[in-house]
């Protein structure tokens, strides 16, 4: 028995033995097969070119253009002459081995990117240079580039992405770029494409001399999809020359749509300079300019009170509340009296009904009808909530809900809120009557403005404003095609359109009347606690079957016919008949400039012995 124990253990300890090694070998020979293989071939990833931005008329707004990095992969770095290497480059030897030595904690055997960017003066003998370094190759990247310097507040930037990027984005690896801002960051996930990868076969020294396995493996980017914007390029580039020298907003809307025809923002920087070797370098100075703040977005993030315009608001809800008709006449004592109260106003004075208080501007009538608004029925707290959702229906005090990148609310006050900010419940509409002046409380965008134009001229609803008109045909979201009823019924908008139309004819705007296009527009001063009030203007055009609407605000502009209502009536006439009678007008709106203002505000805010300087 012990002896056939022992046979039965030989044997089962040589097949164990024979397991063993027949196992080793199998591994051992498909990890040598492997790198092997992986010796002999290299992985290029080929980047997928990002789908071109057009505006409505099919002009290219955002194209791209090549680049070259230099890639490496350390498992095959041999006998490095960093000294020439670094020639070549234009680097430090330190720098070299530094570079070299975060790809290998990367991974030492997957490449990554050692040098972005290369010039594309040295590209051709750096290129030709490399075969000499084993383990170095150059990778094509495709970046963006903006045939005319203009909008970059519409369309955004790139950037390389981050590691909390990645994380929350599949399909990204690092070196990848993503829209930062803009139509680039709003429609990432139609602009980016997919990338693709080919593979070389190598030899000893890492030259590539040939496709592995014929191309077999290999896969083609996709190209990302073209979009169309609903900008009109030729508009947005002529607000942004009407806004040098000044700061403000230009938000211009196709009423019948919703479409963004123009967002002008100033001071602005050209979109170019984030693009290339010297991005870091040009995006920490735009990023850091806290006195011009160029990358801060005024059509969409700056919230200012929105002044008179406002009071075409305030009217519309006095007709819909029955606090006061057409014909309800005012007279107005150069200004409104309330007990110790007093709001001054700046109207010939005199009886008022609503279309001459709306063409005069009149403080005394719409302070009278909001007061009327909100004590209307004898429940101020009830009155006030009512008058909020009416303010709120036209798209104030809430995110519109665009397709832009980033946004503010602005502010409409609510019973809520004056509780808290009172600290008290027996407020009534006189508390906080500047409210039916535009002041008080209220914020609002330029967007928001805008918008609130368009509601007007369609008579009672509006399309949520968008920054796309199409992509590759495709029809947009069906969000951006539902019209937004306000709670204004629509029998009170003629009135209220009757004294915008007077407004040019024989009011606040009359110096900037067009003989050919029929305007309706509300000039606007917001108080500005830091310096020259604001300069503010809404309108739309034509009267009947509008084809504008827009916002205009230019800061420390003093007044709304000084800088706002001009350029608000150039723009109109460029789109409308694409051309400008007023050549002398025009020239005064472009050349004027606004920066002694924002001296005097800037030395006021940070001191006397504060610095400021201007780059618009």
């Amino acid at each position: 028995m012990q002896h056939k124990a022992a046979f039965y253990s030989v044997i089962v300890l040589i097949t164990l033995i024979f397991s063993v090694r027949l196992f080793n070998i199998q591994i051992m020979n498909d990890e040598y097969a492997a790198r092997a293989e992986r010796n002999a071939t290299q992985a290029e990833k080929l980047y997928a070119p990002r789908g071109y931005i057009y505006d409505r008329n099919g002009e290219l707004m955002v194209g791209n253009s090549p680049t070259y990095d230099l890639m490496v992969s350390p498992y095959l770095v041999k006998d490095l002459d960093t000294v020439q290497l670094g020639k070549l480059l234009d680097l430090e030897v330190v720098d070299i081995k530094k570079r070299l030595e975060k790809a290998k904690k990367y991974s030492y055997f997957r490449s990554s990117m050692f040098m972005k960017m290369l010039p594309k003066e040295h590209y051709a003998r750096i290129n030709t240079e490399l075969k000499k370094f084993a383990g170095f190759y150059p990778q094509k990247r495709i970046l963006r580039n903006y045939p005319k310097p203009g909008a970059a507040n519409v369309v955004g930037f790139i950037g390389e992405v981050n590691t909390d990027f990645i994380r929350k984005n599949e399909g990204y690896s690092m070196g990848d770029l993503a829209g930062k801002s803009g139509i680039d960051k709003s429609y990432e996930s139609i602009l980016k494409g997919e990338h693709g990868k080919r593979f070389y076969t190598v030899d000893h020294r890492n030259r590539r001399i040939g496709n592995w396995k014929e191309g077999a493996h290999d896969l083609l980017p996709v190209p990302g999809k073209d979009l169309t914007s609903s900008i009109d390029l030729d508009l947005q580039l002529y607000g942004e020359q009407l806004m040098s020298g000044k700061r403000g907003s230009i938000v211009a809307i196709e009423p019948e749509s919703g479409e963004i025809l123009a967002m002008v923002t100033a001071p602005n920087y050209d979109p170019n300079e984030l693009v290339g070797r010297l991005r870091s370098r040009n995006y920490t100075s735009l990023y850091y300019d806290s006195i011009n703040k160029p990358l801060f977005d005024r059509g969409i993030l700056a919230e200012y009170p929105p002044g008179s315009p406002f009071k075409l608001v305030g009217a519309l809800i006095g007709l819909q509340e029955g606090v006061i008709s057409p014909r309800t006449t005012m007279t107005c004592r150069h200004g409104w009296h309330y007990g110790s109260l007093t709001v001054a106003c700046h109207c010939k004075g005199g009886p008022m009904n609503l279309r001459k208080a709306i063409s005069e501007s009149c403080n005394n009538y719409f302070c009278s009808v909001y007061q009327r608004s909100v004590d209307h029925g004898g429940d101020s707290r009830q009155g006030l909530e009512i008058w909020s959702n009416h303010v709120k229906s036209f798209g104030l005090g809430k995110y519109l809900g665009n397709d832009l990148p980033t946004g503010k609310k602005g502010l409409v006050p609510d019973v809520a809120f004056y509780d808290r900010f009172l600290g008290y419940t027996g407020w009534k509409g006189a508390t906080s009557v500047s409210n039916g002046i535009g002041q008080g409380e209220l914020l609002a965008t330029p967007i928001q403005l805008a918008n609130m134009a368009a509601a007007i001229a369609n008579r009672g609803y509006y399309y949520t404003p968008h920054i796309i008109k199409d992509v590759d045909g495709a029809q947009i979201d069906s969000a951006f095609l539902t019209p937004k009823y306000t709670t204004i019924d629509s029998i009170h908008f003629e009135t209220v359109i009757d004294g915008m139309h007077d407004v040019f004819e024989n009011g606040t705007a009359k110096a900037v009347r067009l003989e050919h296009i029929s305007q309706c527009g509300k000039t606007g001063t917001a108080q500005n606690p830091h310096g020259q009030d604001h300069s503010i203007f809404v309108s739309f055009a034509p009267k009947d079957n509008p084809k504008i609407a827009i916002a205009v605000i230019i800061e420390n502009g003093y007044w709304g016919s000084r800088w706002a209502a001009p350029i608000s009536s150039l723009m109109t006439e460029l789109y409308l008949s694409d051309t400008i009678t007023r050549p002398r007008l025009e020239q005064r709106m472009l050349e004027g400039e606004l920066h002694e203002e924002y001296r005097k505000q800037h030395l006021a805010i940070y001191g006397e012995d504060s610095t400021y300087e201007a780059n618009f």
